[in-house]
């Protein structure tokens, strides 16, 4: 919080404090009307209560909520609390039951501890990927056993060279992570990811969408904005598609586990209408700061009163809605106190609220005595 001059007690009853409502922001600067977020607590293992579980590591939890791609694929084993997919004849990836749009994701996976010794092609070292929407229209972010691919392993022990945008951390063929965190091949590694999806207006994008990516809490993606939807040697630009579809879990003929999987669905960050400069529809906003005036219009005692508390309850009104009853029933309470004989204190505070509306553009300077 900023240092300031007004005491705790002004700040906590003065109708207008910030900045006013205007074409794009439907709320006020440090608005106290503006709707609280709601609660959302932790469990002990690091669930969020508004959280998906979409796997728990039993076979009930992968059952419910996750389907093979493929027809008559070969199981993938359910035990010790993982989801392992083995290399099989008929391997097959698994997409949930569910859909899901923008998203935040959490996952953990593990690759075998022999791959410590096999220094074979980089590509068959573990090899899935976490795809949001779907594998046919999806984003995917690269899961591979790529802990001795960085630039400081070059010429050493361990080395595994590889193509950069297709290291684990990446956004497959796209951008490669920012670092390598991760542990070596047996111990498990953990992605925390926000995904938002691109947005259309019909044929035109009107945002690309992006990833952030954390691997073992550290910043590996940051609010990457997609180039186009996964692929595999070639560049596929986005284009419209379902603002909805299944997380898949890639096969790609390696042994790869996966545990303690939670999605929580996100509003788009363009859906916001109402208060943003980016993305507010100014019909929207006008609407909710008019609802919003009458809501504290009809709250006040008695409008035709011309006390202090009125007058700057008034001004929070025409803050949100300058017009009608309003702006008469405001005008007319100025008016009478400033030719009232009213305390210092109340003089100051009036006038410290209607210097707002002034500074904002609501009222003309002349209003303040």
């Amino acid at each position: 919080m900023a240092a300031a001059t007004v005491s705790a007690a002004f700040a906590a009853s003065a109708a207008v404090y910030g900045d006013c409502p205007d074409a794009k922001h439907a709320w006020a600067v440090h608005d106290w009307n503006r709707p609280k977020p709601h609660r959302v607590s932790v469990s002990p293992s690091g669930v969020p209560s508004d959280a998906i579980v979409l796997f728990d590591g039993t076979k009930e939890s992968f059952s419910k909520n996750w389907r093979y791609q493929r027809k008559n694929a070969d199981p993938w084993r359910i035990a010790d609390g993982a989801m392992t997919v083995l290399p099989a004849k008929k391997g097959s990836g698994v997409m949930t039951r569910r859909e899901f749009g923008d998203c935040q994701l959490h996952i953990e996976f593990r690759h075998p501890a022999s791959l410590a010794k096999d220094s074979g092609y980089a590509q068959n070292r573990g090899n899935s990927g976490v795809f949001f929407m779907g594998s046919e229209n999806g984003y995917e972010v690269q899961v591979l056993e790529s802990y001795g691919t960085c630039e400081e392993n070059k010429g050493k022990p361990g080395y595994i060279d590889n193509y950069t945008d297709g290291q684990c951390g990446a956004v497959y063929a796209e951008n490669p992570p920012l670092a390598n965190p991760l542990k070596k091949p047996g111990e498990w590694q953990v992605y925390d990811i926000v995904f938002h999806q691109p947005v259309w207006e019909g044929d035109r994008l009107v945002h690309p969408g992006s990833l952030t990516v954390f691997l073992n809490g550290v910043l590996v993606q940051d609010h990457w904005e997609m180039e186009g939807q996964t692929t595999h040697r070639k560049r596929r630009p986005l284009k419209p598609h379902p603002k909805a579809g299944p997380l898949a879990l890639q096969y790609h003929g390696s042994e790869v586990s996966f545990r303690n999987i939670w999605i929580r669905p996100l509003e788009s960050r363009w859906a916001n209408k109402t208060h943003s400069a980016m993305s507010a529809d100014e019909r929207s906003v006008s609407l909710l700061r008019r609802e919003t005036a009458a809501r504290l219009y009809s709250k006040i005692a008695n409008p035709d009163a011309c006390d202090a508390e009125t007058v700057k309850a008034l001004a929070e009104v025409v803050a949100y809605a300058n017009e009608g009853i309003y702006k008469e029933k405001f005008l007319a309470a100025v008016r009478k106190f400033n030719s009232s004989n009213r305390r210092k204190s109340d003089r100051v505070s009036v006038r410290e609220t209607l210097d707002i509306l002034v500074r904002c553009g609501v009222v003309p300077a002349d209003i303040v005595k």
